[in-house]
């Protein structure tokens, strides 16, 4: 009984007390997670806004069963899911232009090829689930570890390697249908 008690005092401790105190210490994990989601820059903070509103309505369910970085992460994926069909049912650009490069030396041809390729790895990643476009961004890109990522995201590492291997495919089969589309349009 006293394993229990000192167990459930010390998560009360940890228990954040207000949603100033996880904004102030957690604001910039939910950015990280709405650019990973693919929430477009212009939008992003009003996205963060939606995510630490819910988090106030909700703080008071939060039992600290869990770290509190995965109750974010799935707040923040359920608030970046519902922003992405608002924004597909108004038929928005969920990317941003991709910004130009302050490195003169690559050549125009090369900066339009490399933009193309980002365009279309973007636009890749817009068809993937969520979960599996977070695991690979975090993985692939951002370069954190398996380990990382399952405490990140709630889930055994192992479900993160399997969404990561899922995630690739689904990456080449939208790659292969952008193909098909782009030569389908493609002037003949």
């Amino acid at each position: 009984m006293e394993f229990v008690l000192r167990k459930f005092f010390a998560r009360a401790i940890e228990r954040p007390r207000s949603v100033s105190e996880v904004h102030a210490e957690h604001a910039g994990f939910v950015w990280r997670l709405l650019q990973r989601f693919g929430v477009r820059e212009a939008d992003r903070e009003d996205v963060l806004q939606e995510v630490f509103v819910v988090v106030h309505q909700r703080l008071h369910t939060f039992d600290g069963s869990a770290e509190l970085t995965t109750w974010l992460y799935t707040i923040t994926r359920n608030v970046a899911w519902a922003w992405r069909r608002r924004a597909s049912r108004r038929n928005e650009e969920l990317l941003d232009e991709l910004p130009d490069r302050d490195d003169p030396s690559p050549s125009a041809e090369a900066t339009v090829e490399e933009r193309e390729l980002r365009r279309r790895l973007d636009r890749a990643l817009d068809a993937l689930d969520l979960d599996r476009r977070a695991v690979f961004v975090m993985l692939e890109i951002d370069g954190c570890s398996y380990t990382e990522v399952a405490a990140i995201t709630g889930v055994p590492v192992g479900t993160v390697s399997s969404r990561l291997d899922a995630a690739w495919k689904d990456l080449d089969r939208a790659l292969k249908r952008l193909d098909a589309h782009d030569q389908w349009r493609a002037p003949r």
